[in-house]
């Protein structure tokens, strides 16, 4: 059995730091792990012009220890009305890595999203001609359609028609929870890629239910059957390519979460690594961890792969039941609160 496990370090190509006093707690947890990470833009108000992109980005490089080495790569918030040559101008100068698609009202501060996908055109199409990478949140908002169905109707009735008129733009579709979606980027033109969470990997729908309603493990897309979450197993330890390392990780406090309307998203940042290496050690797939943590992601983005190196050990890692908040009513829930994981990161060489 192996007992230590050396990765070039990863990176999360999905996540969300929030701002304000939240920022401070959980950007440093996310920084501890990744070298880079994919920042989500939606805050209030979004960040759909550079000057907020390049201010926020200051904002969370001032809330890390001093250090860290790491590089969040920001995204800017597609509306309908967003101009086309913000668009490009921010991909030009670099303070944009890629563009998110919320689909409004599909998720967390989505309001300000995309109503239709036709709005848009005049950005995808200079976004295919510039290479800039298209993150979509990929669920229709119809209310007629059953909530674990809004993703394999989102592929049939927007990814795939979207795909045909923009075949050179690189699309991810993100936090994927269905058989649907795997099978989909699977088979899907180079252009296509899809991230993967640890906790779609670890929880079906029936968590949510499990002695109770357990709002900590509510997020948006929600978890799905247990055929599901097999076969999103199946995909990340597969070796494609097609496949990488998104966490998700989309902390609220608790009593956020606990509320008459708790927010959706699961804070599993603190313990992100030791969570994927479960997974792929319950598979007995962790030779293929390095390619789907460090090196699938940084291909697909034409980014270079990092330097540096983190050493886990098969040791018990208790997960504790609270991460301590900004204040004391913001006390934070991590992903396997209460439990023990298998694997501790001991160790994180910056290259």
């Amino acid at each position: 059995m192996r007992k230590e496990l050396s990765l070039r370090t990863p990176d999360d190509w999905h996540v969300h730091l929030r701002d304000g006093d939240l920022l401070t707690v959980v950007a440093p947890a996310t920084a501890a792990q990744f070298a880079r990470a994919i920042v989500m833009p939606n805050l209030r108000p979004p960040i759909s012009s550079v000057a907020a992109a390049a201010a926020y980005r200051q904002r969370i490089l001032q809330a890390l220890p001093s250090g860290s080495g790491f590089e969040p790569l920001m995204t800017a918030y597609l509306t309908d009305n967003i101009a086309p040559a913000e668009i490009e101008r921010g991909f030009v100068e670099r303070v944009w890595t890629a563009a998110k698609l919320y689909p409004a009202g599909a998720t967390t501060n989505s309001d300000a999203g995309v109503t239709a996908i036709d709005r848009i055109e005049p950005v995808l199409a200079v976004m295919e001609r510039i290479g800039m990478p298209l993150l979509i949140h990929g669920e229709v908002t119809d209310p007629e359609i059953d909530i674990f169905d809004r993703e394999a109707v989102f592929i049939e009735r927007v990814l795939e028609p979207l795909l045909g008129r923009h075949p050179g733009l690189k699309v991810v579709l993100e936090h994927i929870t269905t058989s649907d979606a795997a099978d989909f980027v699977r088979s899907g033109p180079p252009t296509l890629a899809a991230t993967i969470t640890p906790h779609h990997l670890h929880i079906n729908r029936n968590a949510l239910f499990a002695g109770g309603l357990r709002p900590d493990f509510y997020c948006l897309p929600v978890a799905k059957r247990e055929l599901h979450r097999l076969a999103l197993r199946a995909a990340a330890t597969s070796g494609n390519p097609r496949y990488f390392l998104g966490t998700d990780s989309a902390p609220h406090s608790r009593a956020a979460k606990e509320s008459a309307c708790g927010c959706a998203g699961i804070f599993n940042a603190p313990f992100a690594i030791e969570s994927y290496v479960e997974v792929f050690d319950q598979e007995n797939a962790l030779e293929r961890l390095e390619g789907f943590a460090s090196e699938f992601g940084p291909r697909f983005y034409g980014l270079p792969l990092n330097q540096g190196r983190i050493t886990l050990v098969r040791e018990p890692q208790p997960v504790p039941a609270l991460v301590e908040g900004p204040a004391n009513d913001q006390a934070l829930v991590p992903f396997h609160a209460g439990t023990t994981l298998n694997w501790q990161l001991v160790r994180r060489q910056t290259g």
